[in-house]
């Protein structure tokens, strides 16, 4: 078991080298316009937790999660030669629903804002 600090190194180093990834050696057109938001690996760093999102939506999370889980292996050898570990964690790949939420409670903010402009004139 390793320390709560480690684990949350080794989760900056894994997002740093799989968004790099995601930008220069991921061909697969399910993963374009995906960008990694957050990774968790767990305390016996048996299993890593990547949080994902793209711009267009909940519309491509399937289809996004799909491809994840498609190229799993591949990511994970690849992870494996930049990030020295024993044995590297197995990826779980999740949707981050969070900038979604964010955008929309901007709009709702927005929306305020202008209902409080119109009132004051």
């Amino acid at each position: 078991m390793v320390s709560e600090e480690r684990s949350s190194r080794i989760a900056q180093r894994v997002k740093e080298e799989l968004s790099e990834m995601m930008l220069f050696d991921i061909t697969d057109p399910r993963l374009s316009g995906v960008f990694i938001t957050h990774v968790r690996v767990d305390r016996e760093l048996a299993f890593a937790s990547v949080f994902v999102s793209c711009l267009e939506g909940l519309k491509r999370e399937k289809e996004i999660l799909e491809g994840f889980a498609h190229a799993s292996g591949y990511l994970r050898r690849q992870l494996a030669k930049s990030v020295q570990l024993r044995s590297f964690p197995k990826l779980k790949f999740y949707w981050d629903p969070i900038p979604e939420n964010a955008e929309r409670i901007d709009k709702l903010i927005d929306s305020l804002n202008q209902d409080n402009k119109d009132d004051d004139k």
